[in-house]
């Protein structure tokens, strides 16, 4: 079976060791965005996984493109031209003080790019699986009426559609958010929201803003997942990251899902957090391995919260593991049942 994921790559710059941006004169360079994240996860753990974006025909779209395939990534689609690779500075955050990200994306290649540039009756010829996030739609309009027709694509031919809903209030509103998903959400099939997603980008009332008490709060998530299959029953399954978070480096996680009108909750892991960026992805790579490989509710859930967590192990966007290290850090030593 494939998966298409369609969003941006950029590049993205980090300040050495726990420094701030207004005290580094070098960053590391690497290369990251949620739906190329989510690609290189499948990749790795086995799945045939591609990947659709634009790169400038430079030679930052040469190396970012080279990641993808370095990871085997099917890259034949990507589409090349325009002016600029979107960028993203990444300062990790300490103790009290928060990760912080500051883009510089504007006129980049993919956000610039247009609806009628994405040939979707191609691009999901012999795809089982569309994944895209609501980053890529706050980018532009035209973004949003490419993701649009592709889902509708999906629909007539029976190809599943997977929307993290991914808010981020630096890019677009809670009632942009909204608008787009009642527009969206009637060809959804398998939909991921996470703390505060499920208001911001859904309109739906399921996390007090609490971020210590998140797991506490399961119950009103559940509710919450209740209500997005009641109002959009194509939508097959719902889930969700929970977690309790007491500092940057220090945190419990879990995760829940609803699947065919059925919960399934994860165990908790106590996490010491190395980098906590682009642990959503990795679960919701880690969800469609799942469906992929037929797992059932239960064994689903508990795949992608251990993928979600490894990644807080790794520096990078990247979740550099295998399907044989998810596997068994499933209900591992970081782990408590409920």
């Amino acid at each position: 079976m494939k998966v298409l994921t369609f969003g941006e790559m950029m590049l993205r710059l980090k300040p050495a060791e726990n420094k701030r941006i207004l005290q580094s004169d070098a960053f590391e360079a690497t290369y990251g965005g949620a739906e190329a994240n989510v690609s290189v996860s499948l990749s790795l753990q086995g799945d045939n996984a591609a990947y659709v974006t634009k790169f400038p025909n430079n030679l930052l779209g040469d190396s970012a493109l080279g990641t993808l395939r370095k990871f085997g990534v099917d890259t034949s689609n990507v589409l090349r031209g325009g002016s600029r690779l979107g960028i993203y500075f990444f300062e990790k955050g300490a103790s009290v003080r928060g990760t912080n990200v500051v883009y510089d994306r504007a006129n980049s290649s993919f956000s610039e790019s247009k609806a009628e540039d994405f040939d979707w009756e191609k691009l999901l010829d012999g795809v089982d699986y569309f994944y895209f996030s609501g980053i890529t739609a706050a980018i532009s309009t035209e973004l949003k009426k490419a993701i649009l027709t592709a889902v509708k694509y999906c629909k007539e031919h029976n190809i599943t559609v997977v929307f993290d809903t991914n808010y981020r209030g630096k890019m677009w509103t809670p009632e942009e958010a909204q608008a787009f998903s009642k527009k969206v959400m009637p060809y959804v099939n398998v939909c991921l929201a996470n703390d505060e997603d499920f208001e911001s980008s859904l309109g739906i009332k399921a996390f007090d803003g609490d971020m210590e008490h998140g797991i506490d709060q399961k119950e009103s998530f559940k509710e919450g997942m209740r209500k997005v299959v009641s109002q959009y029953p194509n939508c097959h399954t719902v889930a969700s990251i929970l977690r309790n978070i007491h500092s940057v480096e220090d945190s419990q996680w879990s995760a829940l899902s609803l699947r065919d009108n059925k919960f399934y909750e994860s165990p908790i892991y106590n996490m010491h957090v190395y980098e906590g960026v682009a642990s959503g992805d990795a679960f919701g790579a880690g969800l469609i391995h799942g469906f992929l490989h037929n797992y059932d509710g239960q064994k689903q859930v508990n795949y992608a919260i251990s993928a979600s967590v490894l990644k807080l192990t790794v520096s990078g966007d990247l979740n550099l593991v295998s399907e044989d290290e998810i596997l068994n850090n499933m209900g591992g030593a970081s782990a408590m049942n409920r």
